[in-house]
């Protein structure tokens, strides 16, 4: 039977009960790619420094100091004003109005008051300009800070200052009219303002029926929450097309954004908002960490600000706020420092300022690093650079001292050659073969460039390139809470509840060297190193760009899945082309080799089909050794 008879055959496999559609190869990538954050957008951003009490001044001061400093030369180029800085919504013809007596500059002869003289202040020191916004009709100061003395004001509609029937209007005037370049979403509008609750009543709101339950998952709009979302990336593309701007979600993790944040924004908040405490950088570090297919060039994982200057990461805890600042760049993190820059102590500059670690975080490859190691006390955070050199992060989760060893086999390098390491803080050099043991102090993070000779000496494993791979549908049928994120005390409500639960959608997603669920990748006992776990019913895209002529994996039913009686077919695909199929293999078969011609061919797609209808358990199934080679 011809290929493309087979894959249609493969597609109509039936059972009792509605099948789960067949996903479709698309022979073009179909990754987000609007807006400029080729590379993670660095910067400052007020909200942790000043929250609402925000004035033209301390803007003005920090962004003196990027330039001053020499941050800005470094890439640190945003300055991002964030929520308190409007009056209100005018009426009836609802423009913004700007609060003239923190932002004198703003005044205008007709009253109606505009930020280009302050966006041209910054564009003229060599910096982009970025702004706040909520995606409901309130923003988030509105139910969190009651007390601040910028709250909108005015009549309940003049108190409206978030996007909900304002956001072609709003981003045009944003963008067209004002001259900014970044803008910030919040989300407080789809989740505080519930018709008849205390905060509405007592405040005068016009309420909004919540589509964003923080507590429920099940009971979250996510389709509509997304929806929401991509008519402000809609608007920011028409009123951008120079294609200059960046537009950063922020629903803190919520709404399965996690999965849909790729297709939409240049980067999506994982998870609350951090605080200047250890527990809490894990928390949003953790939500992030594992999502590494999730993210590259144009969109980013944002486990959110740094938080460095302040509580656990000030100048009296130089190892937490080395940590926090190395975890972010090796999470191709943005980097936005929020701290009173006009005074910042040189302890903290340097920090900012390390320049190895800014190119690891703006390398232009955009590989957010593996977990090559994971472990409740120390992970190994390993990540391949756009020359396929390594950079490798120790990092010791706990407040007691541990020993890390470290493997060739972490690094994909040889074990029977020597590697070099070169500590990206003290530049001190190092080598060892096979192995090396290193101790790591409390809360400490150790980051090393690594060089020594590839395992994969003709070309590239694709858990090595997350940043050329899109998840274009990984088989996730019923968003499921991710339970491996730390629990941390919450930081505004305390104990008092029955504890510290999952908050964040996203277990099941496609992982690379491990099952979608943590798991070492195996297949009829045999066990893979490398590869990329996902579920049936999936479709990965990869992006040969470094012009390889061969896929290769072995592919099959994962040891670990917990459907037992569904077989999968595995199909691979060269701009539309199917260029390989495999019989249906079960749980327990052994597993298939796939060794295919892609050569001239730049999108690769991988395809897993299965038969399992919606409510049932998934098939876990593995791309063990999957690579692309010369």
């Amino acid at each position: 039977m011809p290929l493309k008879s087979l894959l249609a055959a493969a597609a109509l496999m039936t059972l009792a009960g509605p099948v789960m559609a067949a996903p479709e190869a698309h022979g073009v990538w179909l990754g987000q790619s609007n807006g400029a954050a080729r590379t993670p957008p660095m910067g400052w951003n007020s909200w942790n420094a000043f929250r609402t009490e925000v004035d033209e001044a301390k803007v003005m001061g920090a962004a003196e100091a990027l330039v001053d400093d020499g941050l800005a030369k470094l890439g640190y180029v945003y300055v991002n004003l964030d929520d308190g800085w409007w009056l209100k919504r005018r009426q009836p013809d609802g423009r913004m109005i700007i609060r003239t007596r923190i932002f004198p500059s703003a005044v205008t002869p007709d009253g109606a008051t505009s930020f280009k003289p302050f966006t041209d202040r910054l564009h003229a020191m060599g910096l982009k300009a970025g702004l706040y916004s909520d995606v409901g009709r309130n923003a988030c100061s509105q139910a969190y800070d009651l007390q601040s003395p910028n709250l909108p004001e005015g009549t309940a509609a003049e108190r409206q200052v978030g996007l909900d029937g304002h956001v072609k209007q709003d981003v045009d005037l944003y963008f067209k009219d004002w001259g900014f370049d970044y803008l910030k979403v919040d989300a407080c509008g789809l989740a505080d303002f519930a018709p008849g609750s205390k905060l509405v009543t007592e405040n005068g709101y016009i309420g909004l029926a919540p589509e964003i339950d923080r507590a429920s998952l099940n009971r979250t709009d996510i389709a509509r929450v997304e929806q929401r979302y991509a008519a402000v990336a809609a608007a920011l593309k028409a009123a951008n097309p120079d294609n200059d701007y960046v537009f950063s979600i922020c629903d803190w993790g919520m709404a399965d954004v996690r999965a849909w944040g790729k297709d939409v924004g240049s980067s999506w908040r994982t998870s609350s908002d951090i605080t200047p405490n250890w527990s809490s950088m894990l928390h949003n570090y953790d939500s992030a960490a594992k999502r590494a297919l999730y993210a590259g060039p144009g969109h980013w994982n944002d486990p959110d600000i740094l938080y460095i200057g302040e509580g656990d990461f000030d100048v009296h805890h130089l190892t937490e706020a080395r940590s926090h600042f190395t975890l972010w760049a090796m999470l191709s993190a943005p980097l936005l420092i929020s701290y009173d820059l006009r005074q910042a102590p040189p302890e903290l500059l340097n920090i900012w300022k390390n320049a190895r670690l800014v190119a690891v975080d703006q390398d232009p490859a955009g590989n957010q690093a593996i977990v090559a190691y994971d472990s409740d006390d120390a992970q190994i955070l390993v990540k391949t650079m756009a020359d396929h050199h390594k950079v490798v992060a120790l990092f010791n989760r706990t407040a007691a001292p541990v020993k890390v060893t470290l493997l060739a086999s972490h690094l994909k390098l040889r074990a029977d050659a020597p590697i070099h390491l070169t500590d990206l803080w003290s530049d001190a050099a190092t080598d060892f073969t096979g192995e090396t043991t290193i101790e790591l102090m409390p809360h400490e993070t150790r980051a090393f460039a690594a060089e020594g000779t590839r395992e994969l000496a003709d070309g590239v494993y694709l858990s090595e390139i997350p940043g050329a791979i899109n998840v274009a549908d990984d088989g996730v049928t019923t968003p499921e809470l991710d339970p491996e994120i730390h629990r941390m005390i919450d930081p505004w409500a305390g104990s008092r509840s029955g504890g510290a639960r999952p908050q964040y959608a996203g277990w099941g997603g496609a992982q690379a060297d491990t099952t979608p669920y943590g798991q070492t990748l195996q297949i009829g006992g045999r066990s893979f190193e490398s590869g990329i776990g996902v579920l049936g019913n999936s479709l990965l895209q990869v992006r040969n760009d470094g012009n390889y002529a061969r896929f290769r994996a072995t592919v099959g039913v994962d040891d670990s899945t917990g459907n037992r009686d569904h077989a999968v077919r595995f199909a691979v695909y060269a701009d539309g082309k199917p260029v390989a199929l495999t019989a249906p293999v079960k749980f327990g078969d052994k597993p298939v080799d796939i060794s295919t011609d892609i050569a001239g061919h730049r999108v690769i797609e991988l395809v897993a089909t299965t038969d399992t209808a919606a409510h049932e358990t998934p098939v876990v199934v593995t791309w063990g050794s999957a690579r692309l080679q010369k």
